[in-house]
């Protein structure tokens, strides 16, 4: 059943698997060479037309997930997480993170604290889900986030850029889509204490006030998987250009960069303040509908909706037999890919 009164948790969980799966092929490359080599990024390049999702979605879908099955215990929800992350590791994802496979071992092991220091993007791509289910409860996202973040990730940058990209999800879905983005940016950074995280934030807004070019900004605040460049490159694109989100993800991710990660993030922001109805649906029904793909995201989010209404509902689960297959079958195609990128045309 569906809850369209809440479909900004539907269009955060969409929107970040349109910025993965759009900016995944990209990832690690220069704006120079993912210019000579896609032109412009309309459509899907790792396996024909066809997108696929990597870790920055699951990741969310797994946040998700644990938020259904526990969404006024917090303690138990991070307990799930944990538990549900460790069985995602099993499946042999690719393009996992290092700070995460490090948590995930540790998991494993039954070490505390899983985190590890790593200011790396991983706990922020994840956050925005968090945010857009309690929107109406800033202190206690704020208390998850944290905590959510810390699974993987113990460097104050990562967990203050987790409760950042989560605060400015809960304020981009409390308005309506054409709320000041300026102003959703400005508010979100009340919640960051770290000073060199709330530097490049700041900075990163003034950029995009003085109409600055999408490449000025990438030189200014970097591109890379460092959580200051990515949220900070982010915040200027979704501040900048964020009226139409695929002309905002297509121009964050021709900067390059940690692509995949910065337009999952940028997507989240984007589904969170527009909902899922502003997002191309002929993009969206061309990503791979297995496991974490559009079908079951939409299904998630709408489960959230239930219950931030107080309904309770099944709490959808993906096929971990087909999860596995499905990674061990595209292994091959992520490393003709990165082998593809050695040719110099």
């Amino acid at each position: 059943m569906a809850y369209p009164a809440d479909d900004r948790l539907v269009g955060i969980l969409l929107g970040t698997a349109l910025g993965d799966a759009l900016g995944l092929p990209c990832e690690g490359m220069s704006a120079r060479s993912i210019a000579r080599r896609f032109g412009t990024v309309d459509r899907f390049r790792l396996l024909g037309s066809l997108g696929f999702v990597s870790d920055d979605t699951e990741q969310s879908a797994l946040v998700a997930q644990s938020l259904a099955r526990h969404p006024d215990d917090f303690d138990a929800c991070v307990r799930d997480f944990r538990r549900a992350l460790l069985g995602w590791f099993c499946r042999l994802p690719w393009g996992v993170g290092k700070a995460t496979v490090l948590s995930c071992l540790r998991i494993g092991l039954g070490l505390r604290p899983t985190g590890v220091r790593s200011a790396g993007n991983g706990a922020a791509m994840r956050a925005a889900i968090v945010g857009g289910f309690l929107r109406d409860r800033p202190d206690r996202r704020r208390e998850l986030a944290r905590a959510l973040a810390e699974v993987t990730h113990r460097d104050p940058r990562a967990v203050d850029g987790a409760v950042f990209v989560a605060e400015t999800a809960a304020l981009a879905a409390l308005g309506p889509g054409d709320v000041s983005r300026l102003a959703i940016l400005r508010e979100a950074c009340h919640v960051v204490e770290d000073g060199t995280l709330l530097a490049a934030l700041e900075r990163a807004i003034e950029l995009a006030t003085t109409a600055r070019t999408t490449e000025d900004a990438a030189r200014a605040c970097g591109t890379s998987g460092y959580v200051v460049h990515t949220l900070a490159f982010a915040a200027f694109c979704f501040a900048r250009f964020g009226d139409e989100p695929m002309a905002t993800l297509t121009e964050a991710i021709h900067a390059g960069g940690d692509t995949d990660s910065i337009a999952a993030i940028l997507g989240a922001w984007l589904g969170a303040l527009h909902g899922p109805e502003k997002l191309p649906a002929s993009l969206l029904g061309r990503i791979h509908d297995g496991p974490f793909g559009p079908s079951h995201l939409r299904a998630l989010g709408e489960c959230l909706a239930a219950r931030a209404q107080g309904v309770v509902e099944p709490t959808p689960s993906y096929s971990t037999v087909h999860a596995l297959s499905r990674n061990l079958a595209l292994y091959p195609v992520v490393l003709a890919h990165g082998l593809r990128r050695l040719l110099p045309f």
